[in-house]
């Protein structure tokens, strides 16, 4: 049989169909590219196309920390030295460009995009990653956001006006998490917003609450700034060791309704505000979808139901257990059985009640009496006792980052989890639960109704900061607590803002869904201050329940034992303390 002779070269072949070129389809594209861009950049950028060179070199050098002045602006403009100054000028007269003076004599100044410039560069952003995204898909009728969407992205944070008055630059004293290890990440951002060189001590949760608390007893404070856990405040403020902010809040244009409610009243006492909400985390649960889905099981909703979920899942043999949870001695089970008894219906305390829980704040004395006596303790203390078995061997030594890295690793299938620590796998694609996580309020049981425990830190100012050094320190506190400020900590490996607007934010919200779940709950009320609350002792208490159940779950002592000695020890506390 004869076969079709072979072409000798690729030109010797019938005709093909005439088709599109591919080079002429590419050229075409990045035309109609760079046609769009250019109408985007006049458009949101309102700027003539020969300042773009300005403009490009003034944002760069903002968000990397770098001080810009005249002429090295106009040396990278790309334009002559003459016409680079006079673009120069008519930025900084149309309020595009911020002028800000270096030295006392006011010759010297460095130059900063304002704010409204800023505001030009997200939009302009925005829609520049829309058409790199559309020609990426080459599709093209690819889903453009909104205009209304576009709007409610929040710009980068300003320089301040004037640099400031802060001798030997600000001091902070903080926490060592996410959120503020993405603020001294971004350091020198911050030393170019605020003028000044940046002095911060991060310490562990035991080790900060003792360093404030030496603080508090030397004649001057050493730092100008502290972030305060957010259930500290009411001990904090009876020991006289933090300054009130209500007339440096007066006297700003701080927006105190765009918070979350229960992270302000938290930093508040007898009606007067102490601290200014930096992060807001909530205490969920979190769950493997892909293992559930695989189980037939649903996410669970109350106590029993993650028994079960948890037993279910619990396979050892193969390195998986079935939740993990704060067990270590001291703060942390402290922390877990103070939230477990808040799931059964139960503050630690005798709180007030209110139709949607409890009240965050003691009023009376009888609201401070210990409630280790009550029947939802004894439900919590049985609760945790079950929970060992379905548990890692080292749960009675696990931590909050502990817990977080066990599920973030696969080794457990569910894990009680503050948002904090999500990044963990959230952000990790090496992680077996990475896109694999719900989320669901803490499981509740008795009487007790869906809750998410409020998490967080507060800025706050101490009593003893020396009298000059208040105002720009409340300027320092009030840029760092920004909209804008607490998007970049959240763009920056945080997951935890305690913004209503910042969590909104379209590209926050394209972060991780565990930003939609928290500000979901938040508005239905469901993230709640009262199951941590800010009442003078709560830290002895946290102490004594982490001590007390934790001989109990190792054995050492029997549940009725373990909870009449913590209420005996809780009531020597309380009885002991001088109230404000």
């Amino acid at each position: 049989m004869a076969t079709a002779a072979l072409p000798e070269g690729p030109y010797e072949a019938e005709s093909a169909p005439p088709g599109r070129s591919t080079s002429n389809a590419a050229m075409l594209q990045t035309i109609e590219f760079v046609d769009s861009l250019r109408g985007q950049g006049s458009e949101n950028l309102g700027l003539d196309l020969r300042d773009l060179g300005i403009v490009l070199h003034l944002v760069r050098n903002h968000v990397s920390g770098r001080l810009t002045t005249m002429a090295c602006l106009a040396a990278a403009s790309g334009l002559s030295y003459g016409t680079a100054f006079r673009a120069i000028e008519g930025l900084i007269g149309s309020g595009l460009i911020v002028r800000r003076p270096r030295t006392a004599t006011g010759r010297s100044f460095s130059l900063h995009p304002s704010s409204e410039l800023l505001r030009r560069w997200q939009l302009f952003a925005g829609h520049t990653r829309r058409l790199i995204e559309q020609i990426a898909s080459d599709v093209s009728q690819a889903v453009r956001k909104p205009a209304a969407d576009m709007a409610a992205v929040i710009a980068p944070p300003t320089v301040l006006e004037n640099k400031l008055a802060l001798p030997r630059g600000l001091r902070l004293l903080v926490h060592a998490d996410p959120t503020f290890m993405a603020m001294n990440a971004l350091k020198r951002q911050f030393e170019m917003i605020l003028g000044v060189p940046i002095q911060s001590k991060a310490l562990s949760i035991d080790r900060l609450w003792a360093e404030i608390v030496q603080n508090g007893q030397r004649p001057v404070s050493a730092y100008d700034i502290i972030a305060c856990d957010l259930p500290w405040f009411g001990d904090m403020v009876g020991r006289n060791r933090l300054r009130p902010l209500d007339d440096l809040i007066a006297g700003s244009e701080m927006d105190m309704a765009d918070f979350l409610p229960d992270a302000v009243v938290s930093a508040r006492r007898r009606g007067r505000q102490y601290g200014i909400p930096l992060l807001s985390t909530a205490e969920l649960l979190a769950y493997r979808t892909d293992l559930l889905d695989d189980a037939g099981l649903a996410p669970p909703r109350t106590t029993v139901e993650t028994l079960a979920v948890a037993r279910a899942l619990h396979a050892p043999e193969r390195g998986r257990f079935g939740i993990a949870w704060n067990g270590g001695r001291g703060t942390a089970l402290g922390h877990t059985f103070m939230v477990a008894m808040a799931a059964h219906g139960q503050p630690i305390v005798n709180l007030g009640q209110t139709a949607d829980g409890f009240l965050p704040e003691d009023m009376t004395e009888d609201h401070l009496r210990p409630m280790f006596d009550s029947e939802a303790a004894h439900a919590a203390a049985d609760y945790l006792t079950e929970l060992l078995a379905v548990s890692p061997p080292d749960i009675l030594s696990m931590t909050w980052y502990d817990r977080a890295r066990a599920y973030a690793s696969g080794h457990t299938s569910l894990a009680y989890a503050h948002t904090l620590l999500v990044t963990l796998f959230e952000s990790d694609p090496a992680s077996p639960a990475y896109r694999k996580t719900g989320y669901v309020p803490q499981p509740i049981g008795l009487g007790g109704r869906p809750i998410s425990p409020l998490g967080g830190y507060a800025l706050a100012l101490p009593s003893n900061i020396a009298p000059e050094r208040v105002a720009p320190a409340w300027a320092a506190l009030a840029a760092l607590t920004s909209a804008s400020a607490a998007k970049l900590f959240m763009t920056n490996g945080s997951l935890a803002s305690p913004r209503f607007s910042v969590n909104r934010d379209p590209e926050v919200q394209a972060l991780s869904p565990v930003i939609g779940v928290v500000d979901a709950i938040a508005r239905k009320g469901v993230l709640r201050a009262w199951p941590r609350p800010p009442v003078p002792g709560i830290s002895a208490l946290i102490a004594i329940a982490g001590e007390e159940i934790h001989d109990m779950l190792s054995g050492l002592k029997t549940r009725a034992v373990a909870l009449a000695t913590a209420q005996n020890r809780a009531e020597a506390v309380m009885r002991g303390l001088d109230r404000d």
